[in-house]
């Protein structure tokens, strides 16, 4: 087995394998509709969560634990449902989610996640057509 390094720590990749099979996050977009409702890309079917990479965050020295920051958006329908308060609940719904993995056991071979917290303020974001966003980051704390 190869040995990890900080490049392999890699919060996103994590948090979304984590999302996608997470129950609360399922339930927070849809319940039994909800599998296939996190992603990477804004798409249907909606509401939608997409995990990315962040803004900003702390490289700290590069030796060991680093803290990188990861968006969290939730996409309504195109024709503007659920409501923007929906919409919220929903994304802080997944943001709970998300810190989950942080007392969930390590799996051997993949990195470590020992902190998880918001690093912001929730942003009402609708997009340029009208679609409902909402969007927050997350600092993460990872190490390989």
């Amino acid at each position: 087995m190869t040995e990890l390094t900080l490049a392999d720590a890699d919060p996103v990749s994590e948090i979304l394998t984590w999302l996608q099979q997470s129950d609360a996050a399922v339930d927070a977009l849809g319940g039994p509709g909800g599998p296939g409702r996190v992603s990477g890309i804004a798409e249907a079917p909606w509401p939608h969560l997409v995990v990315g990479h962040g803004p900003g965050g702390d490289l700290r020295t590069l030796t060991w634990a680093i803290e990188p920051e990861v968006t969290l958006e939730v996409y309504g329908d195109p024709g503007g449902w659920p409501g923007k308060a929906e919409l919220r609940r929903i994304l802080l719904r997944c943001a709970r989610a998300a810190q989950d993995i942080v007392e969930a056991p390590h799996v051997p071979g993949r990195p470590v996640i020992s902190g998880i917290k918001p690093s912001g303020l929730l942003v009402w974001a609708p997009l340029v057509d009208g679609q409902p966003r909402w969007l927050m980051n997350l600092s993460v704390t990872i190490h390989p």
